[in-house]
């Protein structure tokens, strides 16, 4: 019998030896384990939460891997129209001469393209010119000479624009800091 078939039937008939005598029973003792027997089943019932622990540790792993495939899709099938949207506007922009129309359609694409991301937790972090560097949300990339004297220390300009993610913030405002 292997071990396995063992751990199994020790599964189906675990019970435990009552140590004291059992007068009901016609006075028969019953035989208490021997300490060997004792070390088979405490061995056995760990290699049996072993396996099951195991088997829960590579069930979750999978799970997880599953979803890290597939956690993006519901942000990319929000894009997908916004994809069709530009590639509607390339093929009307070969023929337009009306350069306004152009405009207006990229505007509508960005709007669209922006309401979708914010659907999905992104918000922009505010314009911040003429505040004090607020290191929590902001990226000091250089540093220029104040135009007056009450903007040294102060934001005088925004290159590129701060994210957050469900209020983490996912990239800093790249500013440009009076000296």
């Amino acid at each position: 019998m292997s071990k396995k078939d063992k751990v199994e039937e020790n599964i189906e008939q675990e019970e435990f030896v009552d140590n004291s005598t059992n007068e009901s029973e016609g006075g028969k003792d019953k035989q208490e384990p021997s300490e060997e027997e004792k070390q088979q089943q405490e061995s056995e019932r760990y290699l049996r939460l072993y396996s099951e622990f195991e088997n829960f540790r590579k069930r979750t792993q999978k799970e997880k891997l599953d979803l890290f495939k597939t956690a993006g899709e519901d942000v990319l099938k929000e894009l997908l129209p916004i994809i069709d949207d530009f590639e509607r506007a390339q093929k009307a922009n070969e023929t337009s001469e009306d350069i306004n129309s152009v405009k207006e359609g990229f505007t509508l694409i960005h709007d669209k393209f922006l309401k979708a991301l914010t659907k999905k937790g992104l918000e922009v972090i505010p314009s911040s010119i003429g505040e004090t560097l607020d290191i929590e949300k902001h990226e000091a990339i250089t540093q220029i000479p104040a135009p007056s004297e009450d903007m040294k220390g102060k934001i005088i300009d925004e290159v590129e624009k701060g994210y957050t993610l469900n209020g983490k913030v996912i990239r800093y405002t790249k500013v440009v800091v009076g000296q």
